[in-house]
């Protein structure tokens, strides 16, 4: 018997010893079936070892094997070692991040066996009878059959046709093995691009490219290009290149509502496969495209940030568009951020990272400026795209009706009446965010969050955005019985209701998660918005970033003053780039843009240095007063979070963490707290958070390795996070 190091998908640091046959195989990064507990699990190899800390007689049987080879390539293997170790994260739970839901689950490969559906004898029969006359689109399946099989699923035909022609035993249903073509075997004769949709490079997009052609290896290029000057097109020109020696592409979006666009115009420059990896893909159809790009079938790979733990055969380039965004800081399981796990993947492969952005993160300007990040600038819009012209409406003193002051409706009346868009943007689902009595001033919280419901009127419910609890809109105060139930505050479900009827004659479309939760009608809105059925737009985030809209000459941001006054350090820089994307999609064609900010406070010095100098300015302001106070990107953080249903468990929670630390003495290390998180409460339980900064990374990450193998006690009542690089501190 030999022993076997295994990692389970377990929140615990340590790796579990097993017993095995000598004649079994048992390659690191292969599956097995282990007893744990009473249970039986899934584990992963790790390692053959010499000896165990426990004895023999104590170490259980290894149950089987799943595997005869590693499912990680190596280099993959060490970056998701690298990646745990920076993280403080289990292995265990990294490494089964890494596969896809069905491998995790302990199926098998899916890759051998296609089905297909064939045409049978009496098929072949009915059709030259004519026995469909009356079910034609049968009929049209079974002419295509007789050409050749059509794979099930993917065909272009409804299940409900093919489940027809099966229940009239027209059709067999078989399984073939098919031998996988690269992605250039699949190309044939085709030309790799469709040449009439590449756009000829202005100046500075050209002087850019051929910065990118000049170096091959690892090397970290910003793309640093306001919105309209053409960022996209250098990305596809670069693609091309990397396409032309036979590599694979990466390239990462950050939300799913970016990727219609994305995709549809890939697809057109491309005739390469190209797959697409995001949270509306069932399990199955994720492990394909993670097989296909193992085994090099697709060329270009397009997904959000969990794309990136897909392997491939020969991967050439990784792209990161919209770089700033914080949604590609995971903020559940280990809390990764792929911008920076992307260019430690991209050192180890030795390949370029190209991460584009008209509002790049503060931490990328200092790499920039440290010398760690090349600088690419796209300062002009491409084409033929006017300066954007900048309105602040000063709301003190105007009349204001559901959030729309009288001078903005007189704009979007301009805009509307010359045959252009609007956009209107404003970051709150729902119709109200409070609903209150008018008689003692009651309002309707959440019982769980301690937090106001929102009202959403479309639905007759009120839901807490914090822990997702419903209920249904009560018809008296539950304090004194009153049934003068009021909203107060603005949502886009109000917005919408309220441009309706103050402007009848046009149609408007609400973009928002509520709006897009059924499959198809996100794509459906935008298609909408393209050919110009819609014309007033009204969106959250979903709709501010990525998109490109030719005919939106008019953006207006209805209400951003909460972010002037955040608690968080980032806010301010979120509220500069926020402003910037949604400024963004105004005027991106020929047409002279506009943009509009209602505000309380024009006289903001945020919104003065953004508005008189751009958000460049603005950066280099901002890490001066960073610098200053001694904040990240010039200082570096861990964050413990702890939650519990018992408030002082989770404040002694992180008062030992916190000790632990101050006993270490160690030179230059800030402990901040434990206090009560800026969120305290959220689905029934307490927060609270223990902050450490320090300015060496190093020094940071050793004293966190102590703590991660020390014998600090744990609470089991008290859900413990730890959160290396955070981004969010609520």
């Amino acid at each position: 018997m030999k022993i076997v190091r295994v990692a389970l998908a377990v929140p615990l640091p340590h790796l579990f010893d097993y017993l095995a046959p000598d004649d079994m195989p048992l390659p690191p990064g292969g599956r097995v079936w282990v007893p744990f507990g009473s249970q039986k699990r899934l584990a992963i190899v790790v390692e053959l070892a010499a000896q165990s800390a426990m004895s023999a007689e104590k170490l259980k049987t290894v149950l089987e094997p799943l595997d005869e080879q590693s499912l990680f390539a190596p280099i993959y293997w060490d970056w998701l070692h690298w990646a745990a170790n920076y993280y403080q994260a289990a292995i265990g739970e990294v490494l089964f991040q890494a596969l896809p839901v069905k491998l995790r689950n302990g199926e098998k490969s899916a890759q051998e066996e296609r089905a297909f559906w064939r045409i049978n004898a009496a098929g072949e029969k009915a059709l030259a009878q004519g026995e469909l006359k009356r079910s034609k689109k049968q009929a049209e399946a079974l002419q295509c059959l007789l050409e050749q099989d059509l794979e099930k699923g993917n065909n272009g035909f409804s299940t409900t046709i093919w489940s027809a022609l099966k229940g009239k035993h027209l059709v067999d249903e078989i399984r073939l093995h098919i031998e996988p073509k690269s992605w250039r075997e699949a190309l044939g004769n085709k030309p790799l691009v469709n040449s009439e949709n590449r756009l000829t490079l202005n100046k500075q997009q050209a002087l850019a490219f051929s910065q990118l052609m000049f170096q091959r290896d690892f090397n970290v290029w910003l793309l640093d290009g306001v919105t309209g000057s053409g960022k996209t097109e250098i990305y596809l020109q670069y693609i091309e290149e990397m396409l032309k020696t036979g590599k694979q592409v990466l390239v990462l979006v950050p939300e799913i509502g970016l990727t219609p666009q994305t995709v549809q115009r890939f697809k057109a420059r491309f005739n390469v496969e190209i797959d697409v990896l995001h949270s509306n893909l069932n399990d199955t159809q994720r492990l394909h495209v993670w097989e296909r790009a193992r085994s090099g079938l697709n060329a270009v790979l397009i997904g959000t940030r969990s794309a990136l733990f897909t392997q491939f055969a020969d991967l050439g380039c990784i792209i990161l568009d919209e770089e700033h965004d914080a949604s590609f800081k995971q903020h559940d399981g280990w809390r990764y951020h792929a911008r920076d796990l992307a260019i430690v993947l991209a050192q180890k492969l030795n390949i370029p990272v190209l991460m584009g952005s008209a509002t790049p993160s503060l931490e990328s300007i200092n790499n920039v400026q440290n010398g760690k990040f090349k600088h690419l600038v796209l300062s002009k819009r491409a084409g033929n795209a006017g300066t954007l012209r900048q309105f602040v409406i000063d709301l003190k003193n105007q009349r204001v009706q559901n959030g729309l002051s009288q001078p903005l409706l007189e704009h979007m009346q301009s805009h509307l009446e010359k045959g252009n868009q609007v956009l209107l943007f404003l970051n709150r689902r729902g119709f109200a965010p409070v609903l209150l009595c008018h008689e003692c001033g009651w309002m309707a919280q959440c019982p769980h969050c301690e937090k106001p419901y929102t009202y959403h009127q479309h639905q007759r419910a009120l839901r807490c955005h914090h822990c997702g609890s419903q209920k249904t809109v009560p018809r008296q105060c539950g304090a004194c019985g009153s049934t003068h139930l009021v909203t107060t505050g603005l949502g886009t479900e109000q917005l919408e209701e309220t441009l309706k009827a103050r402007f009848p004659n046009y149609s408007v479309a609400r973009i928002d998660r509520d709006s897009t939760a059924r499959k198809g009608k996100l794509e459906g809105y935008l298609a909408d918005i393209q050919q110009g059925k819609s014309q007033i737009l009204i969106g959250t985030q979903m709709l501010a970033k990525g998109h490109h809209f030719p005919n939106v000459t008019l953006a207006a941001l209805v209400n951003v003053d909460g972010a002037l006054f955040s608690l968080d350090f980032r806010a301010e820089e979120r509220l500069a780039q926020l402003y910037v994307q949604v400024a963004g999609r105004s005027g991106r064609a020929e047409k002279q843009g506009e943009v509009v900010l209602q505000t309380h406070y024009p006289d903001h010095p945020l919104l003065t240095a953004l508005l008189a100098h751009g958000y460049q300015a603005f950066a280099q302001e901002t890490l001066r007063l960073r610098r200053a106070m001694g904040l990240p990107p010039f200082s570096f953080q861990a964050l413990f979070k702890a939650q519990a249903r018992d408030s002082e468990a989770a404040e002694n929670q992180l008062a030992r963490i916190a000790d632990f630390f101050r006993e270490k003495n160690i030179a230059g290390l800030q402990i901040l707290g434990p206090l009560p998180a800026p969120f305290s409460k959220k689905a029934g339980r307490f927060r609270w958070q223990l902050l450490l900064q320090h300015t060496s990374r190093t020094a940071l990450q050793k004293a966190l390795r102590e703590y991660r193998f020390s014998h600090v006690e744990k609470n089991t009542q008290v859900r413990l996070i730890l959160d290396v690089d955070p981004q969010d501190l609520a």
